[in-house]
């Protein structure tokens, strides 16, 4: 059996342990690990799945709520195709109030899973809401009754009531910084004032929609192209901004824009040209006043209006024929002809007509695309305004 050999109690000293510097990696031998695919693809397909049913949805009840209209007399003929086999068949009309239902529905169910019963925006996102429905209302009652024009103006003044009432926010405005050494302040109270100026925001924002129109898909197309520089400008404030306050005001209006921005979407595969429905004055005003009240509960009108910046041309061309000044007719549409299919562009005063009498005779469609095309160039001009005057302007 073989013994242990014990060890000497006496020992040689061993030197310390030395420490274990960690080494650092260069750039170049940095290995990033590989990213978590599958997540982002299981969540995104969660949200996917949820945005497309909402699509599915109000695409395939559309066509109900088209028998229902023509049921009941309630359909019109496409003057732009006046001489035409197309000019001949009857296009159901109001079908905004489908788009404007189901926007409420979606926009009504996301309080129980965002809001709580404590929650300080809560109060102000019903009222939001109440004054959506109560402008779907007065579109739709617009729609049957054929309210005047000069009255039609007003009508965005009564559904912003409820708004106005609940509104808690501030009422300071930013003074440029190149006009603070003339006025003397750097923030402005504005107090009541600063209300009358949500309102008639609203106003110009509900009828701005309403009267650049007259062409198949361009009342939802521009709302579209607006709503998608909303929801990028939201996008963008969150990301750069740490204020909580300020980050739930864009989110607010991401909350109202893209539920308008997917019911718009499923309506304009049926309303562009040719078109099988007319959305009707109760979208307008309805995609009107959504708009106008994310951009003020968001606290971003002077970019909302850049973003209108072609509805304020549109504006401008008309009013000396809304101001009475000269003559308007009912419909101030370009002349057909049925011969070539083309639009000429008459002496009224929309950006329609002054865009083909500027760029000569164009079809529905191509002029239709063109004039989105500029509302799209309006929304990036905004966007490059913002960044080239950042620090310097405000």
């Amino acid at each position: 059996m073989i013994a242990r050999k014990r060890t000497s109690p006496v020992t040689k000293s061993e030197k310390p342990p030395t420490e274990h510097k960690p080494t650092i990696a260069s750039a170049e031998d940095f290995r990033l690990a590989p990213p978590k695919l599958r997540v982002i693809f299981v969540i995104s397909s969660l949200l996917c799945s949820l945005y497309l049913y909402l699509l599915c949805f109000h695409y395939n009840l559309i066509p109900v709520a088209a028998r229902y209209v023509l049921r009941r007399n309630m359909f019109g003929f496409d003057i732009n195709k006046r001489g035409t086999p197309q000019g001949d068949v009857k296009v159901p009309e109001s079908l905004g109030i489908v788009v404007g239902i189901v926007f409420l529905i979606v926009a009504i169910i996301f309080q129980f899973f965002n809001f709580t019963e404590d929650s300080l925006w809560l109060v102000e996102y019903n009222a939001a809401l109440a004054s959506i429905c109560f402008m779907i209302l007065l579109g739709f009652v617009d729609d049957v009754l054929d309210v005047p024009w000069r009255v039609k103006l007003l009508l965005p003044s009564f559904a912003t009531l409820p708004l106005l009432m609940a509104y808690a926010g501030h009422t300071t405005i930013v003074i440029p910084k190149p006009l603070v050494s003339y006025v003397g302040l750097e923030i402005l109270d504005l107090g009541r004032i600063y209300k009358l100026y949500m309102a008639l925001l609203a106003v110009f924002c509900t009828n701005s929609i309403n009267i650049h129109a007259g062409l198949n898909g361009l009342e939802i197309g521009q709302t579209v192209v607006i709503a998608a520089a909303i929801l990028i400008h939201n996008v963008m404030q969150i990301g750069a901004s740490v204020d909580t306050e300020f980050r739930q005001a864009h989110a607010f209006s991401i909350y109202l824009t893209q539920p308008l921005m997917a019911t718009s979407l499923a309506m304009l595969a049926y309303n562009w040209y040719p078109s099988a429905v007319f959305v009707g004055d109760t979208y307008t005003v309805f995609a009107g006043m959504t708009m106008a009240v994310a951009g003020i509960l968001g606290h971003f009108s002077e970019t909302l209006l850049i973003f209108f910046l072609p509805q304020v041309l549109n504006f401008l061309l008309s009013l000396p024929q809304l101001a009475g000044i000269v003559k308007c007719p009912r419909h101030r549409l370009p002349k057909f002809d049925p011969a070539t299919g083309l639009l000429t562009g008459t002496k009224d005063g929309t950006l329609v007509n002054v865009y083909l009498r500027i760029f000569g005779r164009k079809s529905e469609k191509s002029l239709c695309i063109h004039l989105l095309v500029f509302q799209a160039l309006a929304c990036a001009l905004c966007f490059l305004l913002r960044h080239f005057l950042a620090g310097w302007y405000k």
